[in-house]
């Protein structure tokens, strides 16, 4: 005789949600890694890649956010864990948000705040992703 066990998600994160606040992640991260380039070679053109990513990071975070939001506000879904992963998103958005108009100054201009912001920023961008999916985790039931 065999016993099947299932698995079922605790709070899973909608799809389009997940997508939202994983598109945050390589954008911010290359944003970092574009601050960390110019600082070495002082080319420009890392400069607008890193200001092109923070910008297109913010949108996937703020949507990400607006939701995390929502979800919150959801009288069958409050709890401690989503207040908090909204809160990360939050610090990471108005950090993120700062950090685009560090990157709008004039190139040297943005060394070495732009580069301290960016790597706070993809540490916190880190951070709320592993708070958004720690709620999907999987309950073993018999």
């Amino acid at each position: 005789m065999s016993i099947s066990v299932g698995r079922t998600p605790t709070h899973p994160l909608h799809p389009v949600h997940a997508v939202l606040l994983g598109g945050c992640v390589p954008l911010f991260l290359g944003a970092l890694l574009s601050d960390i380039a110019y600082a070495r070679s002082y080319e420009v053109q890392w400069l607008n890649f890193a200001s092109w990513l923070i910008a297109g990071a913010l949108v996937f975070c703020g949507f990400a956010l607006l939701w995390a939001v929502v979800e919150v506000l959801r009288r069958d879904r409050r709890g401690r864990r989503r207040l908090g992963y909204a809160l990360m998103l939050l610090v990471t958005f108005v950090v993120g948000f700062v950090n685009a108009l560090v990157h709008a100054k004039d190139a040297w201009a943005t060394m070495p705040e732009g580069l301290i912001l960016s790597a706070l920023v993809a540490i916190f961008v880190l951070a709320a992703t592993w708070l958004g999916f720690a709620g999907t985790r999987t309950a073993v039931t018999a």
